[in-house]
């Protein structure tokens, strides 16, 4: 089971690829082939396949006992064949992040096949801004947990400095649109405005594959 945990002992790895709506479930299908291959490698621990509610986009969740695990699998000449057709369905955003805040509502947040909504809200920025994308999303998560529908979020930063994703799990919809009426989190004026650009797409979890060392 994977677990959203502020300690940072694993290394987590996220991958989202954008897609055309039509190819959405060959891509899916196609990381599921791999998925019993990448499960024995050394030190991996789980994987999270989410799939967009609008078809655009397809997002792993990932986490390796270390940094060192990663990069072996990584440069893995055998397994990268094998994953080449990844490749053609284009270049997905992948990086390596750790959790920098998260509130919940339930606990330490974990990940669950079919429980939740989840979003992944990605924030794209010049790396001298993140430190300030942080400490902006320190001071908003508060408030947006007082959204009755906000099961969790969960706050990330890329390690290369350009990125940083909130993970957030909702009991439905609606409640999403509730948050974007908040001022500061819609359109209008939002608190990340001139620090990061900002994606947001609704997902379900639709596979949760976990290695002999998950937890």
């Amino acid at each position: 089971m994977t677990t959203l945990s502020l300690d940072n002992k694993l290394t987590t790895v996220i991958i989202i690829f954008a897609v055309e709506s039509s190819k959405q479930d060959e891509l899916i299908d196609t990381i599921q082939e791999l998925l019993p291959v990448i499960k024995t490698q050394p030190g991996f621990v789980s994987a999270n396949l989410h799939k967009s509610i609008d078809g655009e986009k397809v997002a792993n969740y990932a986490q390796w006992e270390s940094m060192e695990d990663f990069n072996a699998f990584r440069n893995n000449g055998e397994i990268q064949k094998k994953a080449a057709k990844l490749f053609t369905f284009g270049q997905p955003d992948a990086h390596i992040y750790e959790i920098v805040t998260s509130e919940s509502k339930v606990g330490t947040p974990q990940i669950k096949e079919g429980e939740y909504w989840v979003h992944f809200a990605e924030f794209s920025m010049k790396p001298e801004n993140q430190p300030q994308m942080v400490e902006l999303a320190k001071e908003h998560i508060k408030p947006a947990m007082n959204v009755a529908g906000l099961i969790s979020a969960t706050f990330h930063r890329s390690l290369d400095g350009s990125r940083v994703i909130n993970y957030g799990q909702w009991e439905n919809k609606e409640a999403i649109e509730e948050l974007r009426q908040k001022p500061g989190f819609g359109s209008e004026s939002p608190y990340w405005e001139g620090i990061a650009e900002n994606e947001f797409h609704l997902y379900q979890v639709v596979n949760v594959v976990s290695g002999s060392v998950g937890v």
